[in-house]
C-alpha cells in the first residue's frame, strides 16, 4: 500500500489558542459572555471554511482592467472572491467599527484586535486595507475637520457591507517612503478647491473609496515641513475615476492577494485635512494605528504557522515515532511558542494602551510610554514573525518548500511585516526620538519594572532577573552613547527594549495565570524566553570596522 501523508489541520482559531483566551479574559472579564460566542464563531470560520477557501484560491490574484469595452479609461481592480467575502465579514463584525463604538470602554481595542487576530490569517492580508481605514478614521478625528469627519467617519466605521468604505494611505513615492521630505506630488489651487498631481509609487489599499495623501501645496517650502495632508475620494459620484490612474499592480514577493499599485494623480480633487502645512504631524495618528495593526497581524501569523506545525508534528512519523515525541523537534516548537507568546503580549499591550488613551482612561505615564511602545511593538514582532515563519516551514521538511501545500505563503507574507509602516531601522530611530521626549524614558522604565514586579512565584525569579539586567544595560548604553555610535546601535537597543518588554509582560501574565488557575504554561514560556536572551546591546563597532565591512573592501576592492 502506498503511503500518503495526512496534511495539517486547524482547530478553532480562538478555542485552540489559550493565550488569546487568557488575554481576553484579563482585559474584558465582565464581557466574556457577550464576546466569546462571537470569537468562537469566527474561530471556527477561520479554521474551517475560510481556510479551505484560501487554499482553493491559491492561484487567484487581483488584476486591473484599464479600459472598458468602448475604450473609456476605467482602471478597475478585480479582487479575489475571498477578498470580497472578507470585506463583508469585516463590516458585519465591526473590525474597524468596534474601536469607535467603544462598547467595551478602554478595552475596545483589545476586543477589536482579538477579532482581527482570529480572522486575519485566513483573509489573505485583508487586514491591510482595514488598518488603513482604522488609521484614516483616527487621523480625521484628530485633525478636527468637522466636514470631513461628518462625510467619511460614518462610512469608515459602518457595519453595513454596502455602506462601509475603506481608505488608502498614500505617502510612498519614487523618492522614498519613510523619508517623505522629497515628496514630488503637488497640490494646486483650482477655484475654491485643490487638485493633486504626482505619482504614488506603492499604494496598498488601492481599491479603497478614499485616501489620505501627502502633497506639497504650490509655493510651500521644501522638505517635510512644507507638506500637507489631503483627503480625496477615488471616484466621482457617477463612478468615474477622480483622476486617479493605476499605472500597474506591483509584482511582489508576498501579500499577492493584496492589490498594491503604482498610481498617477492627474488633477485629483482633494481637500486639506488640517491646513496647508504639518502634513507629517497630521498623518502621525494614522501611523500609530497601522503600526499596532501590523504587530497584531504579525502575532496572528505566528500563531497560524505554529498551529499548523504542531498539528503536523502529531501526524508525521519519522524514525519510528511522531515528530511531536522527538525531543529535539518538541524543543524547537517550545522555543518558537515562547517567542510567540512574548510577541502577542507586547502587541496586545500596545493595543490596550492605545484603547485606553483614546478613551481618556490612560494615566499620564501610560500615555508617555505608548509613544515608545508602539514602534517597539511593531519592529520587534515584525522581526519575530519572519523568523518564526521560516522555522515553522522547516518543521515540515520539503513540504514546507512546496507551493501547493500553501505553506510557503506564510513566510512570503510575513516578510512584509518588518518593511511596511516603517522598516526596523526607521522605527529604531523613532524609538530614539520618542525617548528624547520629556518623561518618556521614565514612563517606559516604569512600564517594564511594573510588570516585572508583579511576579511573586519563585519559579519566575530567573526571568525577572534577566529582564532587570537587560533593562539596566539598555539604560546605561543610552546614557553613554552619542553621535554615530547612538545611531549605529539603535536597532540592537530597540530590539533589547522590545524583547525586555515581552519578557516583563510574559512574567506578569504568568503570575496572573497562576493566580487564576490557568496553569503554568505561561511561566514556562517566560523561563524559555529568558533563556533565549533578550539583551542584544553590544559594544558598538568603530568607524574603521564599519568601513571595512561595508565599503569597497567588502566588495573585493582594494580598500
Amino acid at each position: 500500500m502506498a503511503f500518503y501523508q495526512d496534511p495539517p489541520r486547524l482547530s478553532n482559531a480562538y478555542l485552540a489558542d489559550p493565550l488569546l483566551r487568557e488575554l481576553v479574559a484579563r482585559a474584558l472579564p465582565g464581557a466574556l459572555q457577550d464576546i466569546e460566542p462571537e470569537l468562537t464563531h469566527l474561530g471556527e470560520l477561520s479554521a474551517g471554511r475560510l481556510f479551505a477557501q484560501q487554499a482553493a484560491e491559491r492561484h487567484l490574484e487581483p488584476r486591473v482592467e484599464h479600459w472598458d469595452a468602448w475604450g473609456r479609461r476605467v482602471d478597475r481592480i478585480e479582487v479575489t472572491p475571498l477578498w470580497r467575502e472578507a470585506a463583508a465579514l469585516a463590516a458585519r463584525h465591526g473590525l474597524v467599527a468596534a474601536a469607535y463604538e467603544r462598547r467595551h470602554g478602554p478595552a475596545s481595542r483589545v476586543y477589536q484586535l482579538a477579532l482581527v487576530h482570529v480572522l486575519e490569517p485566513s483573509l489573505d492580508v485583508y487586514a491591510c486595507p482595514l488598518a488603513m481605514t482604522d488609521g484614516a478614521a483616527r487621523a480625521l478625528l484628530d485633525g478636527g475637520n468637522a466636514a470631513l469627519v461628518e462625510r467619511a467617519l460614518p462610512r469608515l466605521t459602518s457595519r453595513d457591507p454596502d455602506r462601509m468604505w475603506t481608505s488608502g494611505q498614500w505617502m510612498t513615492e519614487r523618492t522614498g517612503g519613510s523619508d517623505v521630505s522629497l515628496t514630488e506630488t503637488v497640490a494646486r489651487r483650482d477655484g475654491d478647491g485643490w487638485r493633486l498631481f504626482g505619482t504614488k509609487w506603492f499604494s496598498s489599499a488601492t481599491t479603497a473609496e478614499m485616501a489620505l495623501a501627502l502633497a506639497r501645496p504650490e509655493g510651500a517650502p521644501a522638505g517635510s515641513r512644507g507638506l500637507a495632508l489631503f483627503y480625496l475620494e477615488t471616484r466621482e459620484a457617477d463612478g468615474t475615476t477622480n483622476a486617479v490612474f493605476v499605472n500597474r499592480l506591483k509584482d511582489k514577493l508576498g501579500t499577492r492577494k493584496l492589490p498594491t499599485a503604482e498610481l498617477t494623480l492627474d488633477g485629483a480633487r482633494a481637500v486639506p485635512v488640517a491646513g496647508l502645512s504639518g502634513g507629517v504631524r497630521a498623518i502621525a495618528p494614522m501611523l500609530t494605528v497601522t503600526r499596532t495593526w501590523n504587530a497584531i497581524a504579525a502575532v496572528a501569523g505566528m500563531q497560524r504557522a505554529l498551529a499548523l506545525a504542531r498539528d503536523f508534528a502529531r501526524r508525521r512519523t519519522a524514525f519510528g515515532a511522531p515528530l511531536a515525541q522527538k525531543p529535539l523537534h518538541a524543543d524547537t516548537l517550545a522555543g518558537l511558542e515562547a517567542e510567540r507568546e512574548g510577541a502577542a503580549l507586547l502587541a496586545f499591550r500596545a493595543a490596550a494602551l492605545l484603547g485606553a488613551t483614546e478613551a481618556g482612561a490612560a494615566s499620564p505615564p501610560e500615555q508617555l510610554a505608548l509613544r515608545a511602545l508602539t514602534p517597539l511593538a511593531k519592529l520587534t514582532t515584525g522581526k519575530q514573525a519572519v523568523a518564526i515563519a521560516s522555522e515553522a516551514l522547516e518543521c515540515f521538511g520539503g513540504a514546507g518548500y512546496v507551493e501547493d501545500t500553501g505553506l510557503p505563503r506564510l513566510l512570503r507574507d510575513a516578510q512584509v511585516l518588518p518593511v511596511w509602516e516603517g522598516t526596523t531601522n526607521v522605527l529604531a530611530l523613532d524609538v530614539l526620538r520618542a525617548l528624547a521626549g520629556e518623561g518618556v524614558p521614565e514612563a517606559l522604565t516604569a512600564e517594564i519594572v511594573g510588570h516585572l514586579e508583579a511576579a511573586r512565584d519563585p519559579a519566575l525569579r530567573p526571568a525577572v532577573e534577566a529582564g532587570r539586567a537587560a533593562l539596566e544595560h539598555a539604560r546605561t548604553w543610552l546614557g553613554a552613547a552619542a553621535g554615530p555610535a547612538l545611531e549605529a546601535g539603535a536597532r540592537r537597543f530597540s530590539l533589547t527594549l522590545g524583547r525586555t518588554l515581552e519578557l516583563a509582560l510574559l512574567v506578569s501574565h504568568a503570575q496572573w495565570c497562576l493566580d487564576h488557575g490557568r496553569g503554568p504554561r505561561a511561566a514556562a514560556a517566560a523561563r524559555r524566553l529568558a533563556r533565549h536572551g533578550v539583551d542584544l546591546v553590544v559594544e558598538e563597532p568603530g568607524a574603521e570596522e564599519l568601513a571595512l565591512l561595508t565599503g569597497p573592501a567588502a566588495d573585493g576592492g582594494a580598500g
